[in-house]
């Protein structure tokens, strides 16, 4: 980039990276939200998924310890609360254990993380690293794919239940009240980059943190498809239909 966009040209610049690259546009997700996956399946989303939401507040921890406002930090606290709790609420991490046990997996085998995908690991702790060693400005604006998350949201519950008899709405209940944190936390993480890329060379640098955002949550679905769906060739450590069910195999 070699001119400064404006504030609308910003968003509209960081709003069409989610068009063409957010992973609501992956297959995997395609055939989770059509009801085409089988029980094992969404098991496999589910305890893959879970390693991605147990690091998301150590991610934003570390994105806390860089804040030097308490306004700014009291900001970016309420999204550790909201994903770890308060001690008297269930956060999200909680709600997602819920949503694990819901399609049939043991509580004590999904927080463990045996069973994971390397490759939904390496991408996940790639996210934690990067947040740790880039700049401010790039770790907030990592989690601007929070912008794209509501409608998908809205068509992932919806789809889950019509399809498939074993997901309640209880079994759901980490979505209930995402897509109003997720418009909070944009809103403010939007905001902030708008303000604070004040060179060509921020405004590129919030574009490549959101592209690599996507690049993270994309690997994570690659994987999913590759090791459950098709080819699949599951590694040999990962979770094989069967293991880790509510009442059974804990192996």
């Amino acid at each position: 980039m070699t001119a400064l966009l404006d504030p609308h040209e910003f968003e509209a610049a960081l709003r069409q990276i989610g068009a063409e690259r957010y992973h609501n546009l992956h297959p995997f997700h395609k055939l989770l939200h059509g009801g085409h996956l089988t029980r094992e399946q969404v098991q496999a989303w589910a305890l893959n998924r879970y390693y991605y939401q147990s690091k998301i507040p150590v991610k934003d921890a570390l994105i806390l310890s860089r804040l030097d406002s308490p306004e700014l930090r009291r900001e970016w606290r309420r999204r550790i609360i909201d994903h770890d709790g308060d001690g008297t609420e269930p956060g999200g991490i909680e709600k997602w254990i819920a949503l694990g046990t819901g399609v049939g997996l043991d509580r004590g085998y999904v927080i463990s993380g045996k069973g994971i995908l390397p490759a939904t690991r390496f991408a996940v702790d790639a996210y934690v690293h990067f947040v740790a060693e880039r700049s401010l400005l790039e770790a907030v604006a990592s989690s601007l794919t929070e912008l794209f998350s509501p409608n998908v949201i809205g068509e992932r519950v919806a789809g889950m239940l019509a399809h498939y008899p074993f997901v309640t709405p209880a079994t759901l209940a980490y979505f209930d009240k995402r897509p109003v944190q997720a418009k909070q936390d944009s809103d403010f993480a939007l905001r902030y980059c708008i303000d604070n890329a004040r060179r060509p060379e921020d405004q590129e640098a919030v574009l490549d943190a959101l592209r690599f955002k996507c690049d993270v949550l994309w690997a994570q679905l690659d994987a999913l498809y590759f090791a459950y769906v098709e080819p699949g060739l599951t590694p040999p450590q990962a979770w094989r239909p069967g293991e880790g069910q509510a009442g059974g195999d804990r192996a």
